[in-house]
């Protein structure tokens, strides 16, 4: 008897780090060729055109669908099988690149059509992100959710060491359609390691009389946002990341055109490898960020895992440092101390979305988690679009450091917002529910 209750935690622990294991793996190998294939097609458009323009409708193609997509995404995670919501647009993705690399390779690709592949896969994305964001805490102890988010973070962060490098060395080697087949290989790979996870069995919300279609959408819109605005930790959480992803986050696609421009002709010996070209610098430029996720992804999901008890606090003080390190890279002198900059950016941002999850997780009921998600999705990348809006013409008006230096400031105030709100929710208790 004393056997078998020892046995059974250690089988349920098991259970749970499988299925953690299978979700991150088959993500890690999902995010790799999406990736290279980002990389690519930003690059292929940054070094094509030069353009704040450009930039603008590569980025409203790419990020805006994301955000309508996802006011359905987050209903479709909280009703339907969220695993199938992850395989599904990595399969459709897929065929879409396809296509584009059939269109490279026989020359009638151009911007156009590009911008047609960015917006299938962006509103892939808008389903996927909330599917896999709901699908954590289903396969995961609520304990263990902060570890596991920063882990994600990791692995989400060492692809992005990896793709910009990779990416860097095939634009130099190979034609642009063989790249883009990448892509085609890892979400296949990817979804089977998906399909292979045992999810445990969950209620869904399909029997709540809220009817079908369009009726049903505009009921799960009115639910979920009902849901935030009554829980001040929640509401406060999102609205804070849609804001930096307005002033701060948005103007950090700039960084392109900005290491374009500025840092054109300069070169940088790093002792281990020579910046000259164009793509090297693009490259270091993403390796950098990328770098900093990593360290701050690991940092979060060791000492921090074991530290941290409020992640609202941290994810609000991450927000602060994040500022700083913006007008860091508007003020920096050189492009060394550009990189090193960069480097804390992305520790920053590590800070911020590890615990910025895991609140939206922990304070949400499993019922509603998918459209919580859903609503933060859509609030941050309608921010986006509309700050590069603002933000992408100044660039081709005004130098682009002046514009790194006033959101960064500009962000600042956000952080401390949050701190207040966090300290207002903590001293009502819990999570602040309004009467």
């Amino acid at each position: 008897m004393k056997g078998t209750m020892h046995m059974e935690p250690q089988s349920a622990d098991r259970a749970w780090r499988s299925r953690v294991a299978l979700l991150l793996t088959g993500q890690a190998f999902s995010l790799l060729g999406s990736s290279i294939v980002q990389y690519a097609i930003w690059w292929w458009i940054v070094l094509q055109e030069q353009t704040g323009t450009a930039l603008l409708m590569a980025t409203l193609f790419g990020v805006l669908p994301q955000g309508v997509v996802s006011i359905f995404g987050g209903s479709w995670a909280d009703r339907h099988n969220r695993k199938l919501l992850i395989m599904l647009p990595d399969l459709i993705i897929a065929g879409v690149t396809v296509l584009l690399s059939v269109s490279f390779a026989t020359g009638w690709a151009n911007l156009a059509f590009i911008f047609v592949v960015l917006l299938i896969r962006s509103a892939g994305a808008g389903v996927q992100s909330p599917a896999v964001q709901s699908f954590i805490p289903d396969v995961t102890p609520s304990g263990k959710l902060l570890r596991v988010n920063s882990i994600f973070s990791v692995i989400n962060s060492a692809n992005m060491i990896v793709a910009p490098a990779v990416a860097a060395v095939l634009i130099n080697m190979v034609p642009l359609w063989s790249i883009l087949l990448v892509d085609v290989t890892t979400a296949v790979i990817g979804v089977g390691f998906v399909a292979m996870i045992r999810a445990p069995r969950r209620r869904t919300g399909d029997g709540d009389g809220s009817g079908r279609g369009p009726a049903r959408v505009v009921a799960d819109l009115k639910a979920g946002l009902s849901y935030v605005m009554g829980r001040a930790r929640l509401r406060s959480t999102i609205l804070a990341d849609a804001t930096v992803c307005l002033i701060s986050v948005a103007p950090m696609n700039l960084t392109l055109l900005l290491m374009a421009r500025e840092y054109e002709g300069v070169d940088l010996n790093l002792w281990f490898v020579n910046l000259s070209t164009a793509s090297d610098k693009l490259a270091a430029n993403e390796l950098g960020w990328s770098i900093g996720m990593l360290l701050g992804g690991a940092i979060m999901s060791t000492i921090g895992a074991k530290l941290i008890r409020n992640p609202m606090r941290v994810a609000a003080w991450g927000i602060v440092f994040y500022a700083v390190t913006v007008v860091g890279l508007g003020v920096a002198p050189g492009l060394l101390a550009y990189l090193v900059i960069d480097v804390l950016n992305g520790i920053a941002t590590a800070v911020c979305a590890g615990p910025l999850r895991t609140v939206l997780q922990s304070e949400s009921d499993e019922s509603m988690v998918g459209r919580v998600f859903g609503l933060d999705t859509t609030m941050a990348t309608f921010a986006m679009p509309i700050g590069m809006a603002l933000f992408a013409p100044l660039a081709d008006v005004i130098p682009i450091a002046v514009i790194f230096i006033v959101c960064g400031v500009a962000t600042v105030p956000v952080g401390v917002w949050l701190s207040v709100q966090e300290r207002r929710t903590s001293a009502v208790g819990g999570e602040g529910h309004v009467a």
